[in-house]
C-alpha cells in the first residue's frame, strides 16, 4: 500500500466517526457501526450507499439537506439547489470545492484573468471555479451563461488568459468572435466539465492552439478528479476516496471493470459516505506521465441507472447483480431486452464455463428475482463488452 493510500485509509475511521455524531442521517445510516474499524478498502465496501434519491427523499422529509450536512444553515456561505431539487450547502472557506488543483493542472497561474460561464445561480457551478480561481491567485469575470455576443464583448476588454465552462460553450463563442471579426486569439487555456467532451470540439481547439482540458465532478461533491497535460485518463483529487461498483450495488469490481463512481469525500462540513453519483468510469492502472501519482479513472463513460420496464414491470441493474449473487461461478452479466413476436423478450447473458444445470439455475433466479421469465445465454469469459452495461434494452421507441 502507498504513502497517499494509507493516508486516505488512516482518514476513514474519524471521518465516519464525525458523520455519525454530526450528521444526523448518518447518525442513522451509519448506527452501530464501529467507525474505528473502517480502516481498509474491505471495510469500507461493507458499508451502505447512499444514492441522490435518499438525499432528495430525505430533504423533502427533513429540510433543507436532509440530515447529510454537518453544519446548520445559517453557518454557511451559500446555499444551492441542483435538480431534484437538491440543495448543496457551500462552507464559509477557501476553495470549499477544491478546484484549485484542477485549474493549476489547466495552467492557470496567479495574475491570470479567468472567464467564468459556469451558472451563478441556483447551482454551484460558477461558485465551484470562481472560488478555485481565486485560490490561486487569479482574478475573475463572473460571465455566467448565455448572451454570446456579449460574451465575445467581454472577452475582447478583459482579455482573459482562459476560459471556463462547459465543453462547446466556448466553441460558440469563438465562432461568433470569428463571424464579428473579433480577435480573441489570447486565449491560452480552457477548462470543461458539465458534459461529455466529444472528439470534434476537441479538434477544433487543438486547431486553434488552445490548451483546453476537461475534469469530472458533481453538484455534491465538487472536484472529484482532473485532466493533466498528459491526457491519460483524469487524476483523483486528494480529498475524495473513490470506489467502482457494479451498477446498482455497492460490490466493487475488478480493476480495470466499468462501473458506477462512489465517493467518500473528506469533507467535515458534508462528509458524504459511500455517495453514488450515478455515472460510470473504470480506475487505470499505473500513474500518469505528468508525473502525478494519485489513482487515475478514464473519465465519465455513461450513467449506470439502466432502469427498464418489461410487460409492464420494472427491471434495475441491482436485480440483475442479485441474480449474479446467487451464482458465484458467473463473472458479468447483461440483460438484453427486445421484442419477439410482439412481445418483450428477456435473455440473461453471462460469462461462465459451461457447467451442467447452470443454465436453468439462472433463469429460476431470474424469476424469484423480477418475478419475470427470461432466456438464459452462457458466454465465455471475457466475451461481454467492458462498457458497465447491466442492462441493454434493444425495442425501438416511437419519438
Amino acid at each position: 500500500m502507498d504513502e497517499r493510500e494509507a493516508s486516505l485509509l488512516a482518514a476513514l475511521p474519524e471521518q465516519i466517526h464525525l458523520a455519525q455524531r454530526r450528521a444526523p442521517a448518518y447518525g442513522r445510516i451509519l448506527g452501530g457501526i464501529d467507525a474505528m474499524a473502517v480502516t481498509t478498502w474491505e471495510a469500507l465496501a461493507a458499508l451502505p450507499v447512499t444514492r441522490k434519491a435518499d438525499l432528495t427523499e430525505l430533504q423533502g422529509r427533513h429540510p433543507p439537506f436532509g440530515g447529510f450536512s454537518a453544519v446548520a444553515p445559517g453557518e454557511l456561505a451559500r446555499i444551492f439547489a441542483s435538480p431534484g431539487p437538491i440543495f448543496d450547502p457551500e462552507a464559509r472557506r477557501g476553495d470549499y470545492w477544491r478546484f484549485a488543483r484542477a485549474l493549476f493542472a489547466t495552467g492557470f497561474r496567479a495574475g491570470d484573468v479567468l472567464h467564468n460561464c459556469f451558472s451563478y445561480h441556483f447551482t454551484p457551478a460558477g461558485s465551484m471555479f470562481e472560488s478555485g480561481a481565486q485560490a490561486l491567485g487569479c482574478a475573475v469575470f463572473p460571465a455566467g451563461t448565455g448572451n454570446t455576443e456579449l460574451q465575445v464583448q467581454a472577452m475582447a476588454g478583459v482579455r482573459p488568459a482562459g476560459y471556463a465552462g462547459t465543453p462547446d460553450y466556448l466553441k460558440v463563442i469563438l465562432e461568433k468572435a470569428d463571424e464579428q471579426g473579433v480577435d480573441l486569439s489570447f486565449l491560452r487555456f480552457g477548462h470543461v466539465t458539465g458534459g461529455a467532451f466529444m472528439p470534434d470540439v476537441k479538434s477544433f481547439y487543438r486547431d486553434r492552439g488552445l490548451e483546453v482540458f476537461q475534469s469530472y465532478g458533481t453538484a455534491d461533491l465538487g472536484l472529484v478528479a482532473y485532466e493533466s497535460a498528459a491526457r491519460e485518463g483524469l487524476i483523483l483529487d486528494e480529498h475524495v476516496i473513490v470506489e467502482i461498483v457494479r451498477p446498482g450495488t455497492g460490490d466493487p469490481v475488478a480493476e480495470g471493470e466499468v462501473g458506477e463512481i462512489v465517493v467518500t469525500i473528506l469533507n467535515r462540513d458534508y462528509p458524504l459516505v459511500r455517495f453514488a453519483t450515478g455515472d460510470l468510469s473504470a480506475f487505470m492502472p499505473g500513474t500518469s506521465p505528468c508525473g502525478r501519482t494519485n489513482r487515475r479513472i478514464r473519465g465519465w463513460l455513461g450513467r449506470a441507472d439502466q432502469t427498464t420496464k418489461v410487460k409492464g414491470m420494472f427491471v434495475h441493474a441491482g436485480q440483475i447483480a442479485e441474480v449474479l449473487k446467487r451464482h458465484p461461478e458467473c463473472a458479468r452479466g447483461r440483460l438484453v431486452v427486445d421484442r419477439a413476436d410482439g412481445a418483450d423478450r428477456m435473455t440473461l447473458r453471462v460469462e461462465s464455463e459451461p457447467a451442467a444445470g447452470l443454465s436453468e439455475a439462472l433463469a429460476a433466479s431470474l424469476v424469484a428475482v423480477t418475478k419475470l421469465k427470461g432466456q438464459v445465454e452462457i458466454v465465455p469469459p471475457g466475451s461481454l463488452t467492458n462498457d458497465g452495461k447491466v442492462i441493454e434494452d434493444l425495442r425501438k421507441y416511437e419519438s
